[in-house]
């Protein structure tokens, strides 16, 4: 059987050892031929074998591991069913679209309930499936484009309310603490409760906005490896058990450190707020991608136009595009004429002229006449679909730098408790005293955290990739964006790739009878006030632009009728760029 490749958008990874932990735990289900986990971009990209393995096992897998899978889930009526089997049909139709984790189809009240990835297919796709085993969608529940942005909004608020719990606990800790190791309180400072006030305030920080840590950290080793968690939790609860013990057994010492345990948690959450809320903006250029293609669609059915969501429309269907107004999908112009603006898909400014079996791309923009088309190319299929899973899957890809990034994590984390520890030991060896030893071996796990070099690698391949997307530069894979840092020669294939996709008036020639260049700009202009076309739009604004030639034209409705072009003779000579 075909092998199938499934994009799993993850949450909850917290380093890159999470990342490596995800990648093993996958490799390892029988059918899985490869496995790469993308810790900046949270995604997972699984090469399977459908006959051995299918989609509802790996994400049962990286659940299992404690980490979440952003799926949504569709629910709509279906009716045309006559029996059980009917249900199964459907089923089995819907089942067989890529990202599809499950769908259940109840016979005795219509409906399907489906789960899915909505990387990989989307409402639209899964409408056709039912149609195409030949039964009717009546309607359909929430679409599910935006469950993974929600899983993030749902992420940045988890964090943000444990970073605030946090703040209110540990500022007056902090504050208490430090004013009394300075001697900025009084005497009662010293007292016995004062400790137990510390120990009130620090336990909810340890075990609420830090239970986290402790979650994370023992995934990872039984998932056998060591991630960042288990450096916060080990760094932070040193402090807090010596704090406890001392509490406790005061012939143990007289100070307490839960303040440092209750800073060393807070100043990690407010890293980990930070960080989930630039991961929701991470999909920033996918979004804005997604954007070009319109909300909804003017469908002709039965002679009447009726707007219906992207999501609804079907192959075969008759759309109908104003002036102005993007094409929803893919197609083939089936009656009118137009100009369409195609530069999102080929850099070139120029309307393209669409007539009467012309295609037509989703996305672009109808300039000037209405469009009458059938749709051929709908949802996951569409040729602005397959741009926007290209980015997707290339922010997810691992560069071959990256592998050298991966195996430093794999074994920071047990170097850094290693260091840690030796530290501890030639301290205390060295000065016989217990608490300057153990504040230093905090130290180490604490500042070793961030894990830099597992963090950076792949949020820069992320950041690049997405970046080159707003610019309109893609790359098919993290390994291009890597080679691309040696290369010497850019051959360019037309000018649309180097200009700003946008034409403007660089030089002006009159020639009698049309008189001087203003008369000449303005009179251009007149007739060219009302184009949508590019190139009237350049001599408009060649015209209008304070201090340029013609400056002092002025548009009907700006202070006066617009000049009405005319004379005989040479005509003007005007040349463009795109600048």
């Amino acid at each position: 059987m075909e092998e199938k490749t499934a994009l799993l958008p993850i949450t909850g990874m917290t380093c890159a050892n999470c990342a490596a932990n995800i990648e093993r735990a996958l490799s390892k289900l029988d059918g899985v031929r490869s496995a790469a986990a993308n810790f900046a971009t949270e995604r997972a990209r699984v090469e399977y074998d459908p006959g051995r393995v299918d989609l509802s096992q790996l994400v049962e897998k990286v659940e299992s591991l404690g980490f979440g899978v952003a799926a949504s889930t569709l629910e709509f009526p279906v009716t045309g069913m006559t029996c059980a089997n009917c249900a199964a049909n459907i089923e089995r139709g819907i089942g067989k679209l890529p990202g599809v984790i499950s769908a259940n189809v109840n016979f005795a009240t219509e409906r399907v309930l489906a789960r899915y990835l909505p990387t990989m297919v989307s409402p639209g796709d899964i409408h056709a499936a039912v149609e195409k085993a030949g039964y009717t969608v009546v309607g359909a529940g929430e679409a599910g484009e935006d469950a993974e942005a929600r899983a993030r909004a749902v992420e940045i608020r988890d964090q943000t309310k444990k970073l605030v719990f946090g703040l209110v606990f540990t500022i007056p800790l902090f504050v208490l603490s430090m004013s009394r190791d300075f001697g900025l309180l009084g005497p009662w400072a010293h007292a016995a409760w004062v400790n137990w006030l510390f120990f009130a305030l620090a336990t909810p920080v340890q075990f609420y906005t830090g239970w986290d840590y402790y979650k994370g950290g023992y995934r990872s080793l039984a998932a056998g490896s060591a991630n960042m968690d288990v450096l916060v939790a080990m760094g932070s609860s040193v402090a807090y058990a010596y704090s406890v013990a001392v509490l406790l057994f005061p012939f143990l010492g007289g100070h307490v450190y839960f303040e440092t345990s209750a800073v060393i948690i807070t100043l990690i959450k407010l890293g980990k707020m930070l960080e989930a809320r630039t991961k929701g903006k991470t999909g920033g250029a996918i979004r804005e991608l997604m954007g070009l293609a319109p909300p909804t669609a003017t469908v002709v059915k039965d002679g009447r136009e009726v707007q219906v969501p992207l999501a609804q429309v079907q192959i075969g269907d008759l759309v109908r595009v104003r002036p102005g107004e993007r094409i929803p999908v893919d197609g083939t112009v089936v009656s009118g004429s137009s100009a369409v603006d195609e530069s999102m898909l080929t850099g070139e400014p120029i309307p393209v002229d669409k007539a009467e079996g012309s295609s037509v791309v989703g996305g672009t923009i109808n300039g000037q006449g209405v469009l009458d088309f059938t749709a051929e190319k709908v949802g996951s299929q569409t040729a602005l679909a397959q741009i926007i899973r290209l980015v997707q899957e290339a922010q997810g890809s691992k560069a071959p730098i990256q592998a050298v990034a991966d195996r430093a994590a794999a074994v920071f984390v047990p170097a850094v408790i290693a260091v840690a520890v030796v530290t501890f030991l030639v301290w205390y060896a060295a000065t016989g005293d217990f608490v300057p030893s153990m504040i230093r071996l905090v130290a180490v796990l604490v500042i070793a955290c961030p894990c830099a070099l597992g963090l950076a690698t792949p949020t820069a391949i992320m950041a690049g990739v997405g970046k080159g997307a707003k610019k309109g530069v893609l790359f098919k894979d993290s390994t291009s964006l890597e080679r691309a840092g040696s290369l010497d020669t850019v051959v360019l294939d037309k000018t649309g790739t180097l200009t700003r996709g946008k034409p403007a008036v660089v030089e002006v020639a009159a020639y009698e009878p049309c008189g001087n260049e203003d008369r000449l700009v303005s009179l251009a202009a007149g007739a060219e006030s009302g184009s949508e076309h590019p190139v009237g739009r350049a001599v408009v604004a060649e015209a209008t632009r304070p201090g340029g030639v013609g400056g002092c034209f002025r548009p009907e409705g700006a202070g006066g009728p617009a000049p009405v072009a005319g004379g005989r003779g040479g005509g003007p000579v005007r040349r463009l760029r795109g600048p």
